[in-house]
């Protein structure tokens, strides 16, 4: 079910909801108007002989062309509220503040949902193990290929859910 390539616009136009795990190894899954789901990962670390700003350029850029793509209507991201280093911390944080950014200059509404209740929704176990989430996303028919797209399927089917109002 992964698929690395940009999805096609779906014929609703900008009904596209955008799941995402923020990061240098972004997760990303897209459930389009006609209900099919497709998801990867992308990397925006550093090159050796990048400047600094380039990883959030590149990022951006990814937005604008998964937008013109799909026509993104919303976006959920992974609403991570504790890291292991200050690093991780300022990572995300920038990740966080040019997907806010985009969202607004775009006018997609955006959304985020805490790490524990995305990991409850995927296996019934807040605390779950990256293992246990990409397992959980295999039973529901995907192949992620790393926890970075498990984590963001398993938050666009938490969306999902709330859609239906089986949340």
């Amino acid at each position: 079910m992964a698929v690395q390539s940009v999805p096609q616009q779906g014929a609703d136009g900008n009904n596209a909801v955008l799941a995402l795990d923020l990061g240098s190894q972004t997760g990303w899954a897209v459930l389009q108007p006609d209900g099919t789901i497709t998801s990867g990962t992308v990397s925006f670390k550093p090159g050796r002989f990048e400047g600094g700003g380039m990883q959030w350029l590149r990022f951006k850029a990814w937005l604008d062309e998964i937008h013109g793509a799909v026509g993104v209507g919303r976006v959920a991201f992974e609403e991570v509220r504790r890291h292991i280093g200050t690093t991780a911390g300022h990572v995300y944080g920038g990740f966080l503040a040019h997907l806010t950014a985009w969202s607004e200059a775009n006018g997609v509404p955006y959304q985020g949902v805490p790490v524990g209740t995305i990991k409850k929704h995927a296996t019934g176990k807040g605390n779950a193990s990256k293992a246990q989430v990409i397992h959980a996303m295999k039973r529901l028919g995907h192949t992620p290929a790393d926890d970075n797209e498990a984590d963001a399927l398993a938050l666009l089917h938490w969306v999902i859910a709330q859609e239906v109002g089986h949340g």
